[in-house]
């Protein structure tokens, strides 16, 4: 195919140049009358605008912002303040005990302990609490006893928050999902698991007692 398309072009030519050999007439030349310059059209700007996000009636509103708890140092024992934050009381396991904030074993061989940056109590979020089952005072040994609905009670500046049990999971040491923060009203407590082991942690679910 592509042979005979380069051929064509010569093709032409030789016919052209065969009728002017045969002395066949040749038609006159006219040259074709000026024409006017053509003038190009002025560029038409367009100028767009646009609202910025935040004034935009159309969008949806941006989202609260959310908490943040603060990563856990490898080290247990890495250097932290003794904070006590109020009292953890669940009745169906009859514990009474005073609640701590911190990351580490500073405060949680001291208590429960609320992980820092995460929601607090009665707040917007995840609020999370880590305890022992099988060392110092063992708060934390019965949580796997609680059932839906049993409730579990913070007071924090002489404010109590009534929160509910929901479920209950266990989870690899590193998942440290369970202190994602959400717009919702929850809390967890966990500890390790089994009884004795660090192997898995142990984590009751709650939602805010509305």
């Amino acid at each position: 195919m592509l042979s005979h398309v380069r051929h064509r072009p010569v093709l032409m030519v030789a016919l052209l140049s065969a009728a002017a050999a045969c002395g066949g007439p040749v038609a006159p030349t006219i040259a074709p009358a000026p024409q006017p310059p053509v003038t190009a059209p002025a560029p038409v700007t367009k100028i767009l605008t646009a609202t910025p996000p935040h004034l935009d009636p159309t969008l949806p509103p941006p989202g609260p912002a959310l908490p943040v708890p603060i990563p856990i140092p490898a080290d247990s024992y890495a250097p932290e303040p003794v904070v006590q934050l109020g009292t953890i009381d669940i009745p169906a396991i009859g514990l009474r005990h005073r609640m701590y904030q911190g990351v580490t074993l500073h405060n949680i061989d001291r208590g429960p302990s609320h992980w820092t940056g995460s929601a607090m109590p009665g707040e917007m979020g995840n609020t999370v609490i880590a305890g022992h089952r099988s060392t110092v005072t063992e708060p934390f040994r019965r949580i796997h006893q609680l059932v839906p609905g049993d409730a579990v009670i913070f007071t924090v500046n002489g404010t109590r928050w009534t929160y509910r049990v929901t479920e209950h999971l266990v989870v690899r040491p590193e998942d440290s999902w369970i202190a994602d923060q959400t717009t919702a009203f929850t809390a967890t407590l966990y500890a390790c698991h089994p009884i004795g082991s660090v192997a898995e942690r142990y984590v009751v679910r709650l939602v805010l007692d509305s």
